[in-house]
């Protein structure tokens, strides 16, 4: 697995972590475990996506003002070339 997928996995790994714990606590709102767990997993992400977006551009439209929309390869022209 090339650094990006690596990267790309790492990301998906810590907001799915921190999504999940974000559901537990709403309904254990008192487990300060769980919250703890849950502000790691979400500063890890943001790390983990600015570390992306200065290496490969931008992962969502919220941060895209400087990325060339209009340039190739389009996302999904990648494709064929991410296995």
């Amino acid at each position: 697995m090339d650094e990006r997928k690596k990267l790309l996995a790492a990301i998906q790994a810590s907001q799915f972590a921190a999504w999940e714990l974000h559901m537990y606590l709403d309904t254990h709102p008192c487990d300060s475990a769980a919250s703890e767990m849950h502000k790691k997993y979400t500063r890890e992400a943001s790390v983990l996506k600015k570390r992306y977006e200065e290496k490969y551009g931008p992962l969502t439209t919220e941060n895209s003002e400087e990325a060339d929309w209009l340039s190739d390869p389009w996302p999904w022209d990648y494709q064929g070339r991410m296995h």
